[in-house]
């Protein structure tokens, strides 16, 4: 061959691949899944739908990802199906992994990742608990009217017995909009918190989560001890709005579409929140720790 012929073939080769590497097809950029209306979701509940489908199989064995089969095949009743699944899977506040399971038609779907890749949280100003050198920040977003946060609590104590010394508990504030009692709750346990006793709030809140109305957070604020005068005064400042705001676009911008969520030193845990399931990820972070992902600014 030519050896002029030959290196251009070697360049056109080149060119093209990595044109085939950086020209991704249309359904793994595009926003929409045929005609299903996602109006109703959050844009991190948004994305979190398009990062499923993208990556699951559909089920009717087109050899397609459910997201491309939605697209190319409007009349595929097994994609529709699996997006519907999805979308009410984020609209209940369960994890990826979760969710895939519950679309998990084929022994080929691919589900995400247990530990996502990790992402700057701000922090600072966040109730904390635990030791401030711990090596492992683990961040929580919650919602004091959510049923499956309330019975996260006692797992989390139980992963903050187990690591006294290397994890600590940092709490994010992400009130869902169908909670309607959340948002005073929030506030007031930033109240609590300015009288040095969000802990016994937060506690005593998620013990009450199905009765949240403002007589009866009074009446947990009085019997934890808070001065009542500062406390009542402080509920109905506006001065917390700003703060709940804030970390509900913090747990956006991560990716937060449901309660509760979980990072690991920044890493979003889609795994079951127990101490065997998590015991893992801890130790493996410990081993190999890096320095903490966490913004603290």
């Amino acid at each position: 061959m030519n050896v002029r012929v030959y290196f251009a073939a070697i360049i056109l080769c080149a060119t093209a691949s990595l044109f085939a590497q950086t020209s991704a097809p249309s359904w793994q950029t595009s926003d929409k899944l045929g005609a299903i209306d996602l109006s109703a979701l959050t844009p991190a509940q948004k994305q979190a739908v398009l990062k499923l489908t993208r990556e699951q199989d559909c089920s009717c064995l087109c050899g397609m990802k459910v997201a491309e089969c939605v697209n190319r095949d409007p009349n595929c009743t097994y994609s529709k199906a699996l997006v519907a699944l999805a979308i009410k899977g984020v609209q209940e506040g369960k994890s990826l992994v979760e969710i895939s399971k519950l679309m998990d038609a084929s022994p080929k779907a691919h589900r995400p990742k247990l530990l996502e890749d990790p992402v700057a949280i701000p922090v600072s100003g966040s109730p904390t608990r635990g030791p401030n050198d711990a090596r492992i920040a683990l961040i929580e977003f919650s919602d004091f009217e959510c049923p499956y946060c309330s019975l996260a609590v006692g797992e989390v104590n139980t992963i903050m017995t187990a690591y006294p010394k290397d994890v600590k508990l940092i709490y994010k504030q992400f009130p869902l909009s169908m909670h309607p009692h959340a948002p005073l709750a929030a506030a007031a346990s930033l109240a609590a918190n300015q009288q040095g006793k969000f802990w016994q709030m937060h506690d005593a809140l998620f013990k009450n989560f199905r009765k949240l109305s403002r007589e009866n957070i009074l009446a947990l604020a009085k019997e934890i001890g808070l001065d009542m005068d500062k406390f009542t005064a402080d509920l109905d400042s506006p001065k917390y709005q700003a703060v709940i705001k804030k970390d509900l676009a913090d747990g956006e911008t991560a990716g937060v579409y449901g309660t509760p969520s979980f990072f690991v030193n920044g890493k979003h845990y889609n795994g079951p929140l127990s101490l065997e399931s998590i015991k893992p990820i801890l130790d493996a972070e410990l081993k190999g720790v890096k320095p903490q992902v966490a913004s603290t600014r």
